[in-house]
């Protein structure tokens, strides 16, 4: 089965003051339809984009592996990011094992991210998703342990947030943070990223989903289109500077 696994290396980038961005995805296009419009602004504000996806939607109706592994390499080099294809246990297979979360917690130290992305933990919704959100959490937290002996020749590194973005539906109760992508040239980039993925929206319009996901929270907030984030934890800003815009009017 790891005959299965491919990597393609993050690719070298401009020196850039942002630090990296990592972001992990059960399937080929759940990045794309869930949060492609933030990894489309972080990129062209010059943030280093890394995906990770860990299978290749191989249990899927539509789209064999070989065609949506391609898919997928496109839509990343229209997010301009690098790709890493990683095998756990497989479309519809993926278990909570304490070796994927190490594995997972492997790339968190290779790639240093200071920001991680991963499916929301509700539910209900296709099971990899939450379980990938669970090991991503945990990889997260071994990642800065030291003593881990499976990690020994990486060093340790404490990402700055967890960041988790809806594939499908929302969850009923989190509170998001809601991220305005409504340039014209980002809500294009994001709509011909999800676009790669043809063989998914023969049965269903899944960008006009994702599109009108995010204008009603764009509407909420009163801009055009806006994506929501859920925090891993509190986030902690050095100054209210950035915390003056609020999806209320009040």
């Amino acid at each position: 089965m790891h005959a299965m696994e491919s990597s393609d290396p993050m690719k070298p980038t401009p020196k850039s003051e942002l630090p990296p961005l990592l972001a992990f995805g059960s399937h080929p296009d759940d990045v794309e339809f869930g949060c492609g419009g933030v990894l489309v602004k972080e990129a062209r504000a010059g943030r280093p984009i890394h995906l990770v996806v860990c299978s290749r939607g191989e249990a899927a109706t539509h789209g064999t592996p070989t065609r949506r592994a391609l898919e997928a390499r496109h839509a990343a080099r229209l997010l301009r990011a690098s790709l890493q294809f990683i095998h756990l246990d497989g479309d519809a297979h993926l278990e909570i094992r304490a070796a994927h979360a190490i594995k997972l917690a492997a790339i968190i130290r290779r790639t240093r991210p200071a920001l991680v992305l991963a499916p929301t933990l509700d539910e209900n919704q296709h099971p990899d998703h939450w379980r990938l959100a669970r090991l991503v959490r945990d990889a997260a937290r071994l990642a800065r342990y030291g003593g881990v002996k499976e990690l020994k020749k990486l060093p340790p590194h404490a990402i700055g947030q967890l960041f988790h973005y809806a594939v499908t539906t929302d969850p009923p109760t989190a509170q998001p943070i809601l991220v305005d992508v409504s340039a014209p040239e980002i809500l294009s980039a994001w709509t011909a990223a999800m676009q790669a993925y043809s063989s998914q929206t023969q049965s269903r319009n899944y960008i006009e989903l994702a599109l009108t996901r995010a204008r009603l929270h764009g509407l909420s907030a009163g801009v055009g289109h806006a994506i929501a984030l859920y925090a891993g934890a509190a986030p902690v800003v050095d100054t209210l500077e950035h915390l003056q815009r609020s999806a209320r009017g009040f």
